[in-house]
Order: C-alpha cells, then structure tokens, then sequence
C-alpha cells in the first residue's frame, strides 16, 4: 500500500478540484442500460457531465487478464460527479496529470461531456483514447477534457483502458482458458467495450450510435488504428482521427501470439512465479512491483486471431478495414534528433549512424536527409528520429487507407511549438525549438490551453488551438474538417504523387506533400510495400 501511495503522490498532480467543471448544485439522472446514473450540470459551458460511469466489470481477482465483461445491473441511482480511478501504471511520463484521486485495477469507467440543451438528439459523437505508450494515462487528464470538443455540439467521451502488465501481459495459460485460445491485448478489448457501450447508451445522452467517431494520440492514435482494422470494432465507428501513431511495423504493430506468450511465460518464471493462479494470487502493489523491476516497457500488442485476425497492413490492403472517413497526421519535431546521433550534432557522426542503422540503403537514406551542414544534420535528424520513431507508420495508415478506400482522407502537420513553461524562476528561455514536439498537439485540438496553465499560452497559440479544434470538430460532425473562416484542406485521392497535407500553425494552410519520398524509401526498408 505503501508503494501505491508513494506512486500516486510522487507521479501526478493531483488536485482535488474538477478545474474546468463546476457542480453548481444542479444533478442531472440519464437511465442507462444498467441502471440510474447522477453526473451533473455545468452552467457555465450548458453543457451535463458525467465522470467515472462503469462500462464493464471490474477487471479484478478472477477477472483479471479476461476480456472485459458486461455490468451487472445496480439499484438506485449510481452517483457519477466525479473521476475514477485511474490505470494502474508506474513514472514514465512527466507530462501526465490526472484528476482522479486513485489507482486501481478497477479502472474501467469512461467521462461524458454533453450539450445540455432539451429533448437534443442525433449528435455526433467523439470517443477519444489517451496515450501514453499503451503503459501510463489517463481519460482524467486536463489536455483531454471533452468541454470544448462538447460546445461545438458533440458528445465527447474519454475511456480509461487497461495498462502495461494488467492490460496487455500474454501467457500459456491465459491463452488455454480463453474462449477465443488467445491471451493479451485486454486494453484494447477494454477500448472495444467502452465503443460497444457507448453504441448501446449513447443516444441516452443525446448521441446518434451511428455517428461516433474514435480518435486518439500515441498509443491512442494506434489504438484507433487498430479499432478501424479490427472486426470487433469498426462496424461501430464513423469516422477515425489519428494524431502521431498507428499500428504497423517494425515496431507498431502486432506479434505473434505464441512469441508474446514465451515473453510472459519467461517474465513469469524469472519473478519465481511458475503458474497463472500464483500470478493472479498476487496483489496490485505486488505486481507492480514486480512489473517495475523488470525495467520492462510494457508487453506488446499480439496477433491473437480475435482482436487481431490479421496484421493491419494485411487488412487495410484487402480493403477489409472501416471504410470511414479518416483524419490523421503528425508534429513536425516528433523527437529530438539526438535520439537518432546519440551525440553532437555532426556530419561525420550522422552519416556513421545512418551506415550502421541501413548497411544496405544507407546511400538512399543520405540522399533524402540533407547533412552538408551542422544545421542540415540537426534538422534531418530529427526528421530521422522521428520517422523511425512514429512518423512512418502514421503516413503508412493514410497511405493504405487513401488507396484502398474510397472515403475521404485528410492528412495534416501540426507545426506550432508549444511556448516556453510558465517559471518565474527560469530565465534560460533554452534553444528555440525547431518543430513541435510529440503530444504537442493535444491541447490545442481538444480546445484545452486554459486547462494547462503551465505554458505561457499566447494570442497566436489560442488561435492556433481553435482553428485545429474548428477542423476536428467539423470532422467529427460531417466527416469532413472543412468549414466557414477555415482554409481549405482538400482531401488526397488515391493516384496523387504529392497528396496535400494541411499545414497547422498560425497561418495554416494546404501545401502538397513534399517528404513523401523519404516514406516511400523507408515503406521499402521495412518491407511493408
């Protein structure tokens, strides 16, 4: 227990405050399929909120590493003011700040935001899915609070979903007792409930189950991916935003299930745990802590047969996925070029790196990252860096989709830095940075720069965020962002060499793609064309 608290106040800030949403003594009851639910009114955003609604059992004792299962009914009238728990995890991010006030596995609960106008119905629909490499988050969040997203009309919806060792640990045993012969991936069977749900209830709270878009960040954004890919999934969605992230190779997508069962057989037995019942014998705090001290990052996404019949690649070219509109793109400095050099910044030592990471394509590589100068290196290796971190595989998705549909898709840059921090007592303004780094967008789509107070947020930054907003949101309501005192962003056809993309910033605007060759080069690298 110990453990658990030091975690809880030692990771997050937590505020007992609901910071953007006020009760203002006014209770607001919706039946939904399981019983009465409480949230409350917001009359300073008209808007009724609902936090910690459960979806699905909780995933705890016999039920953990299960697929999530249905909620039983409950009596009376399930009081629903205020955030769950949040996913068991352990320090990863330092950008990560929740209001809920715990952890547990108990985690399963999602947050609704709705216009609170009367007798609405037929609304679009956002259910989005936070990042945090499929190990940390949470839907409490302030960058994901769905107020904004709500007073363009929409019902905006954030999942909690489990993490790391409960939500995605693979095993013989576990696979034995399934009734689909497959272990892992229970985060994204978490993520599909919560869809299922909403399909079920939505309408309760003024949403048409027919117009519900998915959207993430990060893991978020793969998640969606592979929700848009899934058969579990994509007969229940209509539309799909993805920001920096999708599920494809070399190391996003899905593994052989057999392969993430001897890893979680191997971690098993290395902790001196020889059986599944002894593993689930143990408590949170110990699993945790065994889970810590591995230094393990997570447990991967696995090709279970059920989730995922097939790899998304394999889907998306047989046309197999949703055939929805999608919106996708991603920052323009993802990660720093150092990640790629591991040093200074050098022609020599880049052009090393470059021989040592591609033997056999290294002349192409050099030929598509300029490096003639100490500039020219800087900033190609961070575009390095960050295709190989997440860049490629998110082109990959638009570019399968964009040839295999024949829905609309929308491709964008987000190329606003976020401003320097709010700290008096810093007077190092630091290096300017030279693009906007990964999660940067978060807030500034989702409407939520007064709910991050930490930066110091300016008229360009607010005009930014609301532009991005308008885009998303006229998305999410007619799948297509385009809209009144917005600037044009086509869509890419199929057939088009040089697809436009939408560049975000203070003056946003569409250009035609001009990286496209780099992603070509690397699609052959990785053997994914």
């Amino acid at each position: 227990m110990r453990a658990v608290i030091y975690l809880i106040v030692g990771i997050y800030l937590l505020s007992n405050s609901l910071l953007s949403q006020k009760h203002n003594n006014a209770y607001v009851k919706i039946k939904v399929e399981n019983g009465l639910i409480e949230g409350f009114f917001d009359a300073s955003a008209n808007l009724n909120v609902f936090f910690g609604i459960p979806y699905a059992k909780p995933p705890v004792d016999d039920l953990r590493w299960k697929a999530p299962q249905p909620m039983d009914n409950w009596n009376g009238v399930l009081e629903t003011k205020k955030f769950s728990a949040h996913p068991v995890q352990i320090p990863v991010w330092g950008d990560l700040h929740t209001r809920s006030e715990k952890m547990s596995e108990d985690c399963l609960y999602l947050n609704i935001w709705a216009p609170a106008q009367a007798d609405i119905k037929g609304l679009p629909v956002l259910v989005y899915f936070y990042g945090g490499g499929l190990v940390a988050g949470d839907g409490a969040e302030p960058r994901y609070d769905g107020a904004a997203m709500a007073q363009k009309g929409i019902v905006a919806i954030t999942v909690n979903y489990r993490l790391n060792i409960f939500g995605f640990f693979s095993h013989p045993e576990l696979s034995a007792e399934s009734p689909y012969m497959a272990s892992g991936n229970y985060g994204l069977l978490d993520q599909n409930a919560a869809l299922k749900w909403v399909h079920k209830n939505i309408s309760s709270f003024g949403g048409d189950p027919d117009k519900i878009t998915i959207a993430g960040e990060s893991a978020g954004s793969v998640s969606a991916s592979a929700h848009m890919a899934s058969p579990l999934s994509r007969d229940l969605i209509a539309g799909v935003i993805g920001e920096s992230g999708a599920a494809i190779n070399p190391n996003r997508g899905p593994i052989q299930l057999e392969d993430a069962e001897k890893i979680g057989d191997d971690f098993a037995i290395e902790a001196g745990y020889a059986t599944l019942n002894e593993l689930r014998a143990l408590s949170t705090e110990q699993l945790l802590k065994i889970y810590e001290n591995s230094k393990r990052f997570g447990f991967p996404v696995t090709k279970d047969g059920y989730f995922y019949p097939k790899t998304l690649t394999e889907i998306f070219k047989a046309g197999e996925q949703a055939q929805v509109p999608l919106l996708v793109g991603w920052n323009s400095a993802e990660i720093p070029g150092d990640a790629f050099t591991q040093g200074p910044y050098t022609v020599e030592g880049f052009c090393q790196k470059v021989i040592e990471n591609y033997p056999n394509d290294f002349d192409e590589i050099l030929k598509l990252y300029p490096h003639e100068t100490i500039k020219e290196v800087e900033l190609s290796a961070t575009a390095l860096a960050s295709d190989r971190f997440i860049v490629y595989h998110t082109w990959k998705w638009f570019d399968l989709h964009r040839k295999n549909s024949p829905k609309p898709v929308y491709r964008y840059l987000f190329d606003n830095p976020r401003p320097p921090l709010n700290d008096t007592n810093n007077t190092s303004m630091g290096p300017k940075p030279i693009g906007a780094a990964h999660a940067e967008e978060i807030e500034y789509c989702l409407g939520n720069l007064y709910l991050v107070p930490e930066f110091n947020w300016s008229d360009d930054d607010h005009k930014v965020s609301e532009t991005m907003l308008s885009f998303f949101a006229n998305f999410i309501i007619t799948g297509n962002p385009n809209g009144i005192n917005l600037p044009v962003w086509p869509a890419a056809k199929s057939d088009d060499p040089a697809p436009p993309v939408m560049i975000i910033k203070t003056d946003s605007k569409a250009v035609n793609a001009k990286n496209d060759d780099r992603y070509l080069l690397l699609d052959k690298v990785y053997g994914n064309n």
